[in-house]
C-alpha cells in the first residue's frame, strides 16, 4: 500500500548564489561539495518542517530534466529550439533554452540518477524521493526537422528511443530504495492549450490528439517497467514553469478523463494555484483511490497564501476526490532551471512550512 504523504513537494529547491557561482566558474572539485553541503542543509529544513519525503532540492541539476541530458549523449545545446514564455502579460514575453536538439543517435553515457541516489541512500532522514523527466518532453523540444530526421525519421521514433533508457533507469531506482518515483510531464499542457495544439501541428507534423495518445502510452510504459508493491508513482502535470514565467494555460478539461483514467500512477500532482488551470472539475475522472496532490500553493509569486483560504479550497476539490484521497503541495518546483524563481531562500521555505502545517491541520 502506497504512504499518502499527505505534505508534498515538487521536488526542486532554489540554488543559493554560491552554488550558481560555482557552477559557472566549472570548478568540479568544489562544485561537489558545495552541493552535497546544501544538500545535506535542505535534507535537514524539510525534516524540520515536517516532510516525510525528501528530495535533494534537484541541487545538481542544471535544469528538471538535464539528469537526462547530461547522462545521455546525442544532443547538441549550440541550435536549441526556443519558447516564448510569458509572465500572464500578452506583451511581457521572452525566450527560453533549456535543452539541445538531437543530432546524433542517442547513446546512453551513465546512469541518469546514479550520483544523486547513492547520496541520498546515505544521508537521506527518510524516504526518497526521486523526480525524472517524461520521455515525452523531448520530441517537443529536442526533435528539430531538417536536423533531428537525418537521425530519427519522426519526433515519434525519437520519442520510443528515450523511453527504452528511462524503462532502464526506472526499473533500476525501483529495487534500490527508492520510495516514490516522480515524472515530471508538462508538455501534456500542449493539449489543453489552443496555441499550442496549433504549434504541434505546425512544428512537429502531427496532429495533437494522436501525440496526445502516443505520449500516454510511452509514459505508461516507464512507470510499467518501475512498478513493485510499496513504490509510489507519480506524474506532476504544469503549464511551465521558468523565473516565475508560463507558457500554457487551460483547465484539465480537454485531457482529464482520458489521462486520469488511463495514466498508470498512484499519484496526480496538479497545478491549481492561479485561474490559469481552471476548476476542480475536472477531477471527478480520477479513479477511485488515486491520490490528488493539489498545487495551491504558487512556487511562482513571493506573497504567502493565506491557510484558511487553503483549506477552504481542498473542501471543494473533495466535492469530487475524497478528502482521503486528497494532499497538498506547491504547483511546481521552485527551481525548474538553475537560476529558480522570482523569490528568496527564506520565502520559498516559508512556503513550504505552509503546506506542511495546512496538511497537518486538516489530515492530522
Amino acid at each position: 500500500m502506497q504512504e499518502r504523504y499527505r505534505a508534498d513537494h515538487v521536488g526542486s529547491l532554489l540554488r543559493p548564489p554560491e552554488l550558481l557561482e560555482a557552477r559557472q566558474a566549472a570548478d568540479a572539485e568544489r562544485l561537489r561539495s558545495l552541493e552535497d553541503g546544501h544538500i545535506l542543509r535542505v535534507l535537514d529544513k524539510q525534516k524540520e518542517l515536517g516532510f516525510t519525503i525528501f528530495t535533494d532540492g534537484e541541487l545538481r541539476r542544471l535544469n528538471f530534466m538535464s539528469d537526462f541530458t547530461d547522462a545521455v549523449e546525442g544532443f547538441d545545446f549550440g541550435d536549441e529550439v526556443a519558447r516564448a514564455w510569458q509572465a500572464g502579460k500578452p506583451k511581457d514575453t521572452r525566450v527560453s533554452k533549456v535543452a539541445g536538439i538531437v543530432t546524433s543517435k542517442l547513446r546512453q553515457a551513465r546512469r541518469l540518477t546514479g550520483y544523486e541516489l547513492s547520496f541520498l541512500k546515505e544521508h537521506c532522514p527518510g524516504a526518497i524521493k526521486m523526480t525524472l523527466p517524461s520521455a515525452t518532453q523531448f520530441p517537443a523540444i529536442s526533435f528539430k526537422w531538417g536536423i533531428s530526421d537525418e537521425v530519427y525519421k519522426d519526433p515519434s521514433a525519437l520519442l520510443w528511443d528515450i523511453v527504452e533508457i528511462m524503462k532502464t533507469e526506472l526499473a533500476a531506482l525501483s529495487t534500490e530504495g527508492v520510495s516514490y518515483i516522480q515524472i515530471d510531464a508538462p508538455r501534456y499542457s500542449y493539449y489543453i492549450d489552443p496555441k499550442w495544439r496549433e504549434w504541434t501541428r505546425a512544428e512537429m507534423k502531427i496532429e495533437p490528439d494522436e501525440l496526445f495518445e502516443e505520449s500516454i502510452r510511452a509514459d505508461n510504459a516507464c512507470f510499467e517497467a518501475a512498478r513493485r508493491e510499496g513504490l509510489t508513482l507519480a506524474m506532476h502535470l504544469c503549464r511551465g514553469n521558468n523565473r516565475s514565467h508560463w507558457y500554457a494555460e487551460g483547465g484539465y478539461d480537454a485531457i482529464a478523463e482520458k489521462l486520469f483514467s488511463t495514466m498508470q500512477v498512484d499519484r496526480f500532482l496538479l497545478e491549481y494555484d492561479d485561474a490559469r488551470s481552471g476548476t476542480f472539475e475536472p477531477l471527478r475522472f480520477i479513479p477511485q483511490g488515486k491520490t490528488v496532490v493539489l498545487g495551491l500553493i504558487s512556487s511562482k509569486r513571493p506573497e504567502l497564501e493565506n491557510p484558511d483560504d487553503l483549506i477552504q479550497r481542498i473542501e471543494e476539490a473533495s466535492r469530487y476526490v475524497p478528502i482521503e484521497n486528497l494532499a497538498l503541495s506547491p504547483q511546481c518546483g521552485f527551481a525548474s532551471t538553475m537560476e529558480g524563481n522570482l523569490l528568496t531562500e527564506d520565502q520559498h521555505w516559508a512556503k513550504l512550512r505552509l503546506v506542511a502545517e495546512t496538511a497537518r491541520r486538516v489530515w492530522g
